[in-house]
């Protein structure tokens, strides 16, 4: 590269090759002791760009390397280091060097840091532990690679502190600085709240489960030709036969069926050849199985091995869906449609609740506290539903949302050509259902008693509030929520 310069400007060059210096270290940043490197009397700033890798995607020697940092009061790693980013590891060293010192840190990182387990996981220790604050936070923006598959990185920019004066202030994604009362780990001007993993709703609501799933081989499957052809040779097997939704057919209104044998006796099974054979067929893949537990389900081949149908109308719910749709598209299904397990269902679900998950009070909630596959939603029930603060909503405004939560399913019956992923793409979403949707998050607000003109932040930071109120989270002990 020296030499391709030289050649550019048409001058020689002699600043390289770089010379040593006393005052830089070479090493593994997360082994290192950072005060030894320098001084923290002597340290005014911590700046850097740590690497970004997924806990799944990391190297034993990088696990290892968290495991050596997120140690609890006996010296072991905390039970949530093992689920941590890489970079997670660069905000903790660097809290601990800071802490009670008026020395800032900032460092990029990506957004997972502040979005589902992981904050939690990552923020309550700096929060307790070493009494760290925000102090200005650049919100997720698009990091484009100059590599020739231009991967990309959706980032966040972090700046902390624990002594001294702060102004808290958040960029926007278009560069627009926002004074902030106070930066929570979600990166929005709310009260320091860590939403934690739980198995029960904080709320009382129906408990979300995942959908069913057969674990077959895929000999229970069929696609539309094959249901067609088995029903026309035998008539009887209609009954045997239902409509499949995973994720996918469900966003895209693509036509698949299950087996379903449910209430079907021996001699019903036996008298459709083309069923018999797949219902064998299963058994034998079962049989074949490494896993004492599927060999086990060989014994009842007619059964899908994980099988949580419910009987009542429920509510299907994609555990991944684009975060470019202002609505993630929610079902509200009938007991004899098959929810596969790419999805989670809300069983014994009404039209009220289908109408407060769908509506820009719930959706608010998502986009701050789901965690992302990329920068795509993934809805979990332990995170996300579970912790989510619902309304308490007077007869009337119940009735109201009902009313309106019905509007949009009836909006959406009016287009049978086209597929969610086309009613809920921003630029071909039907005037129809967009007006059904504000009238429903209107009833929603009201219900909460949030007002009408109200920014996605600031309902956000209102939930957060009430989620406070009910004693279901902790603030940093060291400050009082504005």
């Amino acid at each position: 590269m020296m030499r391709e310069t030289e050649d550019i400007v048409q001058k020689s060059l002699d600043f390289l090759p770089l010379k040593s210096y006393a005052n830089i270290r070479e090493g593994n940043a997360l082994r290192l002791d950072w005060a030894s490197v320098v001084p923290v009397e002597k340290l005014s700033y911590i700046m850097g760009n740590p690497p970004f890798v997924g806990y799944s995607l990391q190297t034993k020697s990088q696990k290892e390397d968290i495991l050596s940092v997120f140690l609890d009061e006996k010296g072991k790693p905390t039970k949530t280091a093992g689920k941590l980013d890489y970079v997670s590891a660069w905000f903790y060293k660097a809290a601990q060097l800071i802490s009670g010192t008026p020395t800032r840190a900032a460092l990029v990182a990506t957004n997972s840091v502040c979005q589902g387990e992981q904050v939690a996981a990552l923020w309550k220790p700096l929060f307790e532990q070493f009494k760290i604050r925000l102090d200005f936070a650049y919100r997720t923006f698009r990091w484009d690679s100059d590599a020739s598959d231009k991967a990309h990185v959706h980032c966040v920019i972090i700046g902390f502190s624990s002594e001294g004066e702060s102004f808290p202030c958040i960029f926007t994604e278009s560069g627009e600085r926002v004074p902030a009362k106070n930066i929570n780990p979600y990166l929005i001007d709310a009260p320091d709240v860590f939403v934690e993993s739980r198995n029960k709703p904080i709320c009382n609501v129906p408990e979300i489960i995942k959908g069913s799933s057969p674990v077959d081989g895929g000999n229970f499957f069929l696609e539309e030709n094959e249901r067609n052809e088995i029903i026309s040779a035998f008539p009887k097997a209609e009954k045997m036969i239902r409509r499949f939704l995973g994720a996918r057919e469900f966003l895209h209104n693509l036509p698949r069926y299950c087996i379903w044998l449910e209430d079907t006796t021996p001699a019903e099974i036996k008298s459709v050849p083309a069923i018999l054979k797949r219902v064998a067929a299963a058994k034998e893949f079962r049989l074949a199985s490494t896993k004492a537990a599927t060999r086990k389900f060989a014994e009842m081949p007619t059964r899908f091995m994980e099988m949580r149908q419910p009987k009542t109308n429920y509510i299907l719910i994609p555990r991944h869906s684009s975060e470019n749709r202002k609505y993630i598209p929610f079902g509200f299904m009938s007991p004899d449609v098959i929810c596969g397990d790419a999805n989670n269902m809300l069983p014994d679900a009404t039209i009220y609740h289908f109408g407060i998950l769908t509506s820009s009070v719930h959706m608010a909630w998502v986009r701050v506290v789901c965690g992302r596959i990329k920068s795509d939603y993934r809805y979990s029930n332990d995170v996300v539903y579970n912790n989510f603060p619902w309304c308490e909503p007077t007869p009337e405004q119940r009735v109201k949302i009902e009313a309106t939560a019905q509007a949009i399913l009836d909006a959406r019956e009016r287009y049978p050509d086209c597929s969610l992923a086309d009613l809920y793409d921003e630029t071909t979403m039907p005037s129809d259902l967009r007006r059904a949707h504000r009238d429903n998050d209107r009833a929603v607000l009201a219900a909460y008693g949030f007002p009408k003109e109200i920014t996605e932040s600031q309902c956000v930071s209102l939930l957060m509030q009430r989620y406070n109120r009910g004693g279901e989270t902790i603030l940093s002990p060291r400050r009082k929520a504005p």
